[in-house]
C-alpha cells in the first residue's frame, strides 16, 4: 500500500493505480471524481494535507490527467521524452470536479468537465457555485453544455413524523462535528432540543437547510422543486441514519 497522502499523488499515479485497472475491467462504467478536500474532519485533514488547496499545481494536474485520458499523453518541454498511459490512452474516462465552495466550480467550467456540488453539507454556497460553473463553462470534447450533479441529504419514511425522527441521526452527526467531536452515526432520538442549544441548532440548520425530509409525496415534491431551482441534471441522495 502506498503511504503518501492523497494530496501528494500526481495525475500519472492516479491514472495508473486507480482509473486504468477499473476502466479496463469495467469499460464505460467508471467515472473519475477529483476533489481538493480529503473528505474527513478538519483536524485529520490538517495532518494529512501538506499543500494548500487552490494552488496552481491542482490546475496543472487536471490538465495533465485530461491529456492522459483524452489525448496522447504528456511530453517534456523540449519534446525529447513523452509519457503515455498504456493501456488507457484516449479511453475518455469521464472526469468530474467535486466541490463545496467556488474554486473547483470555476475550474470545472474552463476545460468543460462535469461538476458535482456538495449540497449535503454546504448548501449556502450551492447557487453561487452552480452559477460560477455555468458562467465559466466552455464547450469541450468532454461536454457540449454544463452538467451539474447535486448531492443533498434525503430522508424518507412512510410518515412525515417518522422521517423527521430518523433525520435526528443526521442532526446529531453535524452537531458533534460543530463541537469538534466527530462520532459514528448515532441512533435517532425523539427530541433534539435535549441535545443542542439554540446557537448549535442554528449552526446545524445552516449546513442542512436543503435537506429533503418527509413522506414519499413530500420527498418527490421537494426533489422537483430543487431540480427546478438549480437545473441540476442529476441528484445524489445522501441518507445519514443509524
Amino acid at each position: 500500500m502506498d503511504k503518501w497522502p492523497p494530496s501528494r499523488k500526481n495525475a500519472y499515479w492516479i491514472r495508473r493505480n486507480a482509473t486504468f485497472p477499473l476502466f479496463s475491467s469495467f469499460p464505460d462504467r467508471i467515472d473519475l471524481g477529483l476533489g481538493r478536500a480529503l473528505g474527513t474532519d478538519q483536524y485529520t485533514a490538517n495532518v494529512l494535507r501538506q499543500r494548500v488547496a487552490g494552488e496552481p499545481e491542482f490546475d496543472a494536474r487536471l490538465e495533465e490527467l485530461i491529456a492522459y485520458l483524452y489525448g496522447t499523453g504528456t511530453a517534456t518541454k523540449n519534446g525529447s521524452f513523452s509519457f503515455h498511459a498504456i493501456p488507457g490512452e484516449k479511453t475518455n474516462v469521464p472526469i468530474w470536479l467535486l466541490d463545496s465552495g467556488f474554486y473547483s466550480a470555476q475550474l470545472a467550467g474552463i476545460p468543460g468537465v462535469p461538476f458535482s456540488f456538495a449540497g449535503h453539507f454546504a448548501p449556502g454556497n450551492m447557487m453561487e457555485a452552480i452559477k460560477l460553473y455555468r458562467d465559466y463553462f466552455r464547450p469541450s470534447q468532454l461536454l457540449e453544455e454544463p452538467y451539474v450533479l447535486l448531492a443533498v441529504q434525503v430522508m424518507a419514511a412512510d410518515e412525515k413524523r417518522e422521517a423527521q425522527r430518523l433525520a435526528t441521526s443526521m442532526y446529531q452527526k453535524f452537531l458533534l462535528l460543530t463541537r469538534g467531536q466527530p462520532s459514528p452515526i448515532l441512533p435517532p432520538v425523539d427530541n433534539m432540543d435535549e441535545l443542542w442549544n439554540d446557537n448549535e441548532r442554528r449552526a446545524v440548520e445552516e449546513q442542512l437547510f436543503t435537506s429533503i425530509i418527509g413522506d414519499p409525496a413530500d420527498v418527490k415534491q421537494q426533489l422537483h422543486e430543487l431540480i427546478e431551482k438549480t437545473n441540476a441534471y442529476e441528484i445524489m441522495a445522501q441518507a445519514t441514519v443509524n
